[in-house]
């Protein structure tokens, strides 16, 4: 397992490094779990220098964030706030480096704090089987916010996929959660039918299993539509909303919505599923 250790305390600044250090081995006591909210960074800023190489970069300041970015007109379908706190927040990004197609991905999935180190872990993908991809180079990167803190950071690669649900209310008060086997994202101010979910902050909470767990309720049915859109009823706010399902296996992404009266054209097994994915969401507010 490779582990990337920043040389330098947050206090100092901005380090950036290879993430391809050897294992660090340490007794700091009981692990936590750390609350942090992922940062559409890339709809306000630009890369000053993209890193050939996979890189970490941690901002304590906007005067770093000025140094490293530049900042330009919201380029997101959705509005986005382009303002950090440094006094409760530092920036984190990571970079897998240039990458020869689309389809690569890098993504945080967890952070651990301990006595004396916080760990951020991640994972990598490349394209998956079937999956279309242009020949332009491209450079793959996540952006959190986490807590301020004066600990070193570690970063630790992990094997994760990249599968996950979303599932959606819309109509009232909108509610949308990506589920993976690793955590649930729960995303702000998500657009009714603006279902890039890239362009959005979220919330994390850590927990395993949610992907796994949920895709048993999802009916044949659905799962029989392999990369389509369906649309049971009219689902809108004049018929009193909506619930939205999203099922992503490797490069095919499948999307469903359900109105949330029963119509002709639902199942019993789809109203049934319609029920889970509303019982889930109010478990997850």
């Amino acid at each position: 397992m490779k582990k990337l250790i920043l040389s330098l305390f947050i206090a100092f600044g901005l380090s950036g490094c290879s993430l391809n250090n050897d294992d660090l081995v340490s007794d700091c006591g009981t692990d936590t779990n750390v609350a942090f909210t992922g940062f559409p960074l890339l709809c306000n800023y630009s890369v000053k220098t993209l890193p050939n190489n996979s890189t970490a970069y941690v901002l304590e300041s906007q005067e770093r964030m000025d140094t490293y970015f530049t900042k330009h007109e919201n380029t997101c379908t959705v509005p986005s706030d382009p303002n950090i706190d440094f006094s409760k927040n530092l920036l984190v990004g990571i970079f897998a480096g240039i990458k020869p197609t689309n389809g690569y991905l890098i993504k945080i999935t967890s952070i651990i704090e301990n006595n004396c180190q916080i760990k951020i872990n991640f994972y990598e993908k490349a394209p998956a089987a079937g999956e279309t991809v242009t020949q332009n180079p491209t450079y793959p990167s996540d952006f959190i916010l986490i807590p301020r803190t004066n600990k070193p950071i570690i970063f630790n690669k992990v094997n994760e996929s990249a599968d996950n649900i979303v599932i959606g209310a819309f109509g009232g008060v909108n509610f949308y959660s990506q589920l993976n086997d690793f955590n649930i994202l729960n995303f702000q101010n998500v657009a009714t039918g603006n279902y890039d979910f890239g362009q959005y902050k979220y919330t994390v909470k850590t927990k395993r299993g949610e992907y796994t767990s949920f895709l048993k309720s999802v009916p044949a049915e659905i799962l029989a539509l392999k990369g389509q859109t369906k649309v049971y009823g009219t689902p809108d706010v004049a018929d009193g909303g909506g619930t939205y399902f999203e099922l992503r296996q490797g490069a095919v992404v499948t999307k469903v919505s359900i109105d949330n009266m029963d119509t002709d054209d639902q199942s019993t097994e789809i109203k049934i599923f319609k029920k889970a994915i509303q019982d889930k969401i109010t478990s997850l507010k």
